[in-house]
């Protein structure tokens, strides 16, 4: 028994045969395509440097010259020219290792993308710290500190672990 799946897209209506894996779309002024599924079942062409030999051709129809040059393979490859030896290459792989680990150019957008966001994240900072903060407070300055310092040392706040236990109230110092 066939199991028939219905979906709407737009405006077609589509149905899938689950058995022979292919869409069959129906556009409603009566007009019909077939568009065939990838079967994942089967071995697919991976062009990777750990993978040094794919499962399968990278050329999986050959036209006319294609098969004659495979035919001519067969034959010694001392009768093959190199652009034929290349030519076959091509059909089996992508790309060689040379042209695997050569560089991109990709490294520059990136980096140029970083540094852009970096100069407008910088450019916010600056205008938050002159626009929306207002002056430092002046508990934060030097001379504030140290009378603070000194007001916490003559009330010997936390006298066993804090502040206070560190300054030696004989000699008016530091502990050392």
């Amino acid at each position: 028994m066939e199991l028939l799946f219905f979906c709407i897209v737009t405006s077609k209506r589509c149905l899938r045969r689950s058995q022979k894996l292919e869409w069959v779309c129906l556009l409603f002024p009566c007009a019909a395509g077939v568009v065939k599924a990838e079967d994942f079942s089967l071995p697919a062409y991976v062009n990777r440097r750990d993978v040094p030999l794919p499962e399968v051709a990278f050329v999986k129809d050959l036209s006319a010259q294609q098969k004659a040059l495979k035919e001519k393979e067969k034959a010694s490859w001392t009768a093959l020219s190199v652009d034929e030896k290349v030519e076959l290459y091509r059909i089996k792989f992508n790309e060689s290792y040379a042209e695997m680990n050569r560089g991109s150019n990709e490294w520059k957008t990136v980096l140029g993308g970083v540094l852009f966001f970096l100069g407008v994240t910088g450019l916010i900072l600056i205008w938050q710290k002159h626009y929306m903060y207002g002056p430092i407070p002046h508990t934060f300055s030097d001379e504030w500190l140290s009378m603070q310092t000194k007001r916490m040392l003559d009330m010997r706040i936390n006298p066993v672990e804090g502040i206070s236990s560190q300054w030696d109230y004989e000699k008016n110092e530091w502990k050392k």
